[in-house]
């Protein structure tokens, strides 16, 4: 690991190749990278492509704690012994606090004496990427996430059976969720126009226990309506649906959001136009982002739709909710031309 104190950028190589491909609005490129993803088994699937995860500073302050910017974005270092799982004994899964990729899990985690949370291996090597760092005269190897390129640690060869290596990885470079049954409930954020039509469609669903309408994906903390309106914020209208896995599946719930909008028309449903009305899963959990993609995968390969599907698939990121004007519009007033169920 390095010390204490920030650090001049590391150029990233990757272990992975970095693919460009058109994006799914057909409008301009963007990169790909290979990953593997968990199902709600916590069984690892086949490498697929996703997009390759870019943000601004800006993007990723409002997204993270300082601490966390400090480390993943400016590969500096926290400090020994400081970091919350560098004494986690809990059985689970780390994941990438940027981007929520798997990383590690529990079983591969040992102690290594150095103060930092150590593993012998990762949740699957396509997840992370290596890159020579040569900083303070010594030559060694710098693991990052593979998708966003958030700085993790250092891997170094004087780790235990089987493989020998030790990740020392960064405390504030993760999340952690523990092993045992699902909640009660569980969150997600789905974008797909206009929230007023969207959350009166989700909550009529059997198992949602919760809707509010609100802002997320953007740069602006705390943001109006008018702030998202005027295109400069970033965020998308989006409503935060609560549900209960025990009665409603996440695959079932994705049939709805792909049924009440159409996924292939950008930043555009019907006569809404503008980036806050596009087409967006923000989840929560691995397990939703491994699901999700592979419904959309489905989804476009059935022949169904008119076109590719330009639908976000990220890591939620901090929701706002919308003014109370806005909450539970349709249930108020009555209206909306929006599909029904």
């Amino acid at each position: 690991m390095k010390s204490h104190m920030k650090l001049p950028a590391i150029q990233l190589t990757g272990a992975q190749p970095v693919r460009h491909a058109r994006s799914r609005s057909g409008n301009t490129e963007t990169l790909q990278v290979t990953v593997r993803l968990l199902d709600d088994a916590g069984t690892l699937g086949p490498p697929i492509e996703v997009p390759k995860i870019v943000k601004s500073d800006e993007a990723w302050r409002a997204q993270l704690s300082d601490e966390q910017f400090r480390i993943t974005r400016t590969h500096d270092t926290e400090r020994a012994f400081c970091g919350i799982f560098h004494d986690n004994h809990q059985h689970g899964l780390y994941t990438c606090v940027c981007c929520g990729l798997p990383l590690f899990r529990s079983d591969a985690k040992f102690d290594s004496g150095t103060g930092w949370p150590s593993f012998f291996q990762p949740v699957a090597q396509e997840n992370i990427g290596r890159t020579t760092d040569t900083s303070f005269g010594m030559v060694r190897t710098e693991a990052h996430c593979v998708r966003c390129d958030s700085h993790l640690g250092h891997v170094f060869e004087d780790g235990p059976v089987p493989t020998g290596l030790r990740y020392c990885i960064n405390s504030a470079a993760l999340t952690f969720r523990e092993n045992g049954a699902k909640p009660a409930r569980e969150w997600v954020l789905f974008g797909a126009g206009c929230f007023w039509g969207i959350e009166a469609n989700f909550a009529k669903v059997k198992g949602v226990r919760n809707t509010r309408v609100g802002y997320s994906g953007g740069v602006t903390k705390s943001p109006t309506y008018e702030d998202v309106c005027s295109h400069t914020t970033g965020h998308a209208e989006v409503v935060e649906v609560g549900y209960e896995p025990a009665q409603l599946n996440f695959a079932a719930l994705l049939d709805v959001f792909w049924r009440i909008h159409d996924p292939t028309t950008g930043h555009r449903q019907g006569p809404d136009i503008g980036s806050q009305y596009r087409s967006a899963i923000f989840f929560t959990t691995p397990e939703q982002e491994a699901t999700a993609r592979a419904s959309a995968a489905r989804l476009e390969k059935s022949g169904e739709l008119s076109g590719p599907i330009t639908t976000e698939i990220l890591l939620a990121t901090p929701f706002y909710a919308a003014e109370e004007y806005h909450q539970k519009y349709y249930a108020k007033h009555g209206g909306g031309n929006c599909r029904i169920l």
